[in-house]
């Protein structure tokens, strides 16, 4: 099932919450996809491309010591991403990314498609690790962004 960017700032709107978003393989398009929706306004507080790791350090205050032990791509890094993107934006609802898109910069351990995404609704965090197949790029973070707004939209129901 595709999710809506549509449907998910309806229902931002309606429950009258605001969405902050941290994101690194997907470029902004997670962003984009909402900003693009009429009225987006009302609930888009903060969107930040941390694509570097010093990006992440810098403008996002992910430890250094947390990526250098485990990684940009991984669990660690994301909950700490969704963490403080949640205070910087002071939001209901924050959503992180960070993974391989490809088509190079994989490994054995993680491998293209290995991509972790962090909700944070209240005080409740969850992250979710996906091992997409490796169809591209685009491919990647196209199913990507619609995962993340499915997950938005199941954390509002």
């Amino acid at each position: 099932m595709r999710a809506s960017h549509k449907n998910t700032v309806k229902k931002l709107i309606k429950k009258k919450l605001k969405i902050s978003i941290a994101e690194s393989c997907t470029g902004g398009l997670l962003s984009s996809a909402i900003t693009s929706v009429a009225r987006s306004s009302k609930v888009f507080n903060l969107g930040l491309v941390t694509y570097s790791n010093e990006s992440k350090i810098k403008v996002l205050k992910v430890s250094r010591n947390l990526i250098r032990q485990y990684g940009a791509v991984s669990e660690q890094v994301c909950r700490s991403m969704v963490k403080n993107v949640s205070k910087m934006g002071k939001t209901n609802i924050s959503i992180s990314v960070t993974g391989i898109a490809g088509p190079g910069g994989g490994s054995k351990k993680k491998p293209v498609g290995l991509v972790y995404i962090g909700i944070k609704k209240g005080k409740k965090i969850s992250i979710k690790k996906y091992l997409l197949k490796n169809k591209g790029r685009s491919y990647i973070q196209k199913t990507i962004v619609n995962k993340c707004l499915g997950l938005i939209l199941d954390v509002l129901k």
